[in-house]
């Protein structure tokens, strides 16, 4: 089984029959019976906000890594109960975990005890860029420079890989959460207007773009929220290019993690990415002109996966498949019941 374990979406891939579960990695506890989940992914996002006194819906990962160790336990056993459907072959199942490159040991065990008191048998950790790269069809094994940027909900993971490994990789605590969270402030401060995270989102959807284009400047759209100064429910209607300044400075911070990176990467592999480009892979890179904007402020092609919310989980089921080829992927941690 491989999973990866997402600050915004947890997936799920079994051997043999691909991915058998995409949920967002979000858990609603009732504070009075709080070993049981009220609701888990989907069921439990609508909550997100709109909750009683007694039930709190939480994201159990921040910036990667597990910020709510007991949440995240539940989660994980939720969803491998789920992938199981009451077969015994699952039971004790070997998981590869995708984690953040920039984690520290105490962060990669938290993630490991969680997968273990979840019902693994025995566990794997991979670094997501590896992973991202592997599910995005990159070569790899080859003796050749790949440069893959996974944007996900919580960490950017810019790295340079060769024969399995990687050269060079830089994590930066700076993501689609921050985007969102600069689109709330920006209309805070702007249009005296507070809004949810569930909004935000979707309006950097909707209407977000990192590069100006004729088409996508003539989108609007209408976001309600509370007015700050009335206290009343207010509608608001903002147009693409004000979202786009909005998110200019946690765009500047990913941006400069690319170039400080490629200012690092020996010259044969930089070769190698001049030629082959830059691919662009998780949720983060489904935002319209972000690779254009990559592309712009280095000179290099920059390209999206085919899907890139599934390459780190597509990456962790090749490394289970193919476990002999791909063996030195895997991270220096790994243990077995």
């Amino acid at each position: 089984m491989g999973i990866d374990l997402g600050t915004a979406n947890t997936l799920v891939y079994v051997s043999g029959k691909g991915i058998v579960l995409q949920e967002p990695s979000v858990v609603a506890i009732d504070q009075e019976r709080r070993g049981v989940p009220l609701a888990v992914g989907e069921d439990a996002k609508k909550m997100l906000g709109r909750t009683p006194g007694n039930v709190v819906a939480l994201r159990p990962l921040r910036d990667g890594v597990i910020a709510d160790f007991d949440t995240a336990e539940l989660m994980l056993k939720h969803f491998i109960t789920r992938v199981n459907e009451g077969k015994k072959i699952l039971a004790l199942p070997r998981i590869v975990i995708g984690i953040p490159s920039g984690v520290t040991g105490v962060e990669k065990r938290a993630v490991m005890d969680a997968a273990f008191r979840a019902g693994a048998r025995e566990v794997c950790v991979i670094d997501e860029p590896v992973a991202a790269a592997i599910g995005a069809g990159l070569p790899v094994a080859e003796p050749t420079g790949n440069m893959i940027i996974d944007i996900g909900g919580g960490t950017t993971e810019v790295a340079v890989l060769s024969l399995q490994g990687t050269v060079l990789s830089e994590s930066v605590r700076v993501a689609g959460d921050e985007l969102s969270e600069a689109i709330i402030q920006y209309m805070k401060k702007v249009h005296n207007l507070v809004i949810g995270e569930r909004t935000a989102e979707e309006i950097k959807i909707e209407v977000g773009s990192a590069y100006p284009t004729d088409y996508d400047d003539e989108g609007s759209m209408d976001v309600r929220g509370l007015h700050l100064l009335s206290g009343l429910p207010r509608t608001v209607s903002v147009k693409a290019p004000e979202i786009r300044e909005s998110m200019s400075e946690p765009l500047s911070v990913i941006v400069e993690a690319v170039k400080r990176t490629l200012e690092r990467t020996p010259p044969e592999l930089a070769a190698d990415i001049i030629d082959r480009g830059i691919m662009l892979a998780g949720g983060g890179a489904l935002l319209k002109g972000l690779d254009t904007l990559i592309s712009h402020e280095t000179g290099i092609v920059t390209h999206v996966a085919a899907d890139p919310l599934s390459c780190v989980v597509l990456g962790t089921g090749r490394v289970l498949e193919n476990s002999k080829q791909l063996e030195r992927v895997f991270s220096a941690s790994s243990r077995s019941m």
